[in-house]
């Protein structure tokens, strides 16, 4: 893991999936509002598709092209952010190329193929100095299938994935299709059987996969996706559904110094640690005695899983606060606080000067 600042985002470990960021809950606006705040957002689209011979395209909330088709999107501004399918990112794809010119940001995707199916969508920032924030007023999206009829899921790179079934929120598997006029269906790997989807409990969504809405322990098993269009049915990978009870309170934290006394110009770190549940976000903050006058120090926030037995996986979550080069102004309290949605938790070490 490669250090950075305490005011950058933490890098991406192995084992992590996604960086959360907070959200504020917007007020619902009445429905005459929420009407025509949509239509303003629909006319402030910029998100455009070149055609062929220099014509443009607005696009629609949904796109189909055949796998092997490449594709150049535009969004207009200055300052563009693009979001995309993530392992573009993670495979370090060099078919995608992304560019800022002068009046629009630019998105090529070549050589396309079902893996490439997903969300495509692209936003202005509005930066003040080194602090930028989101214009949602001027934003673009669209979900693009790349239909490929001998892959009518949407590969993954692994042959098996765990779902975990939580009582407070929906669980998604994530069997997408690539063609969205396939039929797909759920199954039950033992007892053999097909599970129902109503629209109501379990509701499939082609963007998605099929979603549990209210998960219950009833629920966990092994389950595939089946998906038909004009041949032979093709079958998903498999998912192993675990049913997790999230405990009710602030999380369970510890910490400890490399030492708990420094000489002068040493190196000293103090480690904040985490152990929960496989799906519970974790965030830390800290307070340290150099931080009033803004003393220069590297923080790293990761996570992994740990499997615990049969069924039961732990995820530990770790924030590490470097200090390089102590000096005299570095001896005091070192808190860290780890908050989760049931509360916070706060703990201290002391490191003293030799």
């Amino acid at each position: 893991v490669t250090g950075q600042s305490a005011n950058s985002k933490h890098p991406k470990e192995p084992g992590e999936n996604k960086i959360f960021n907070k959200r504020v809950k917007p007020r619902t606006p009445k429905m005459k509002e929420r009407e025509s705040a949509d239509s303003a957002l629909k006319s402030q689209s910029i998100l455009t598709q070149v055609m062929d011979k220099g014509r443009y395209q607005k696009l629609a909330a949904t796109l189909s092209l055949s796998a092997g088709q490449s594709i150049e999107l535009r969004c207009k501004g200055s300052n563009v952010t693009w979001n995309y399918p993530s392992y573009l990112d993670t495979f370090k794809d060099s078919r995608l190329s992304i560019k800022q010119l002068d009046r629009y940001g630019q998105l090529i995707l070549a050589n396309s193929t079902a893996a490439d199916t997903g969300e495509y969508s692209c936003w202005l920032q509005l930066c003040h100095g080194n602090k930028c924030r989101k214009d949602e007023t001027k934003a673009g999206s669209t979900y693009i299938f790349f239909t490929d009829k001998e892959e009518l899921f949407v590969p993954t790179p692994s042959y098996f994935e765990i779902v975990y079934l939580n009582p407070d929120k929906p669980a998604v598997i994530p069997c997408r299709v690539t063609t969205p006029s396939a039929k797909v269906t759920l199954h039950r790997e033992f007892p053999a059987e097909e599970i129902e989807a109503d629209g109501t409990d379990i509701i499939y969504d082609a963007k998605k996969g099929f979603v549990y809405q209210h998960p219950t322990s009833d629920h966990k098993g092994i389950v595939y996706c089946k998906a038909e269009s004009h041949g032979a049915p093709q079958i998903s990978i498999k998912y192993h559904l675990l049913y997790v009870e999230v405990p009710k309170g602030p999380p369970s934290t510890t910490i400890a110094a490399s030492s708990s006394r420094a000489e002068l110009g040493d190196s000293v770190h103090v480690i904040c640690t985490v152990l929960g549940e496989p799906d519970v976000d974790v965030d830390f903050r800290w307070q340290y005695p150099g931080q009033e006058s803004e003393r220069p120090v590297i923080i790293q926030n990761f996570w992994r899983l740990i499997n615990r037995g049969i069924g039961h996986t732990t995820r530990i979550s770790k924030s590490v606060l470097l200090v390089e080069d102590f000096e005299a102004k570095d001896a005091g309290n070192y808190i860290c606080i780890a908050q989760n949605l049931q509360g916070e938790t706060t703990v201290a070490t002391k490191v003293e000067l030799n």
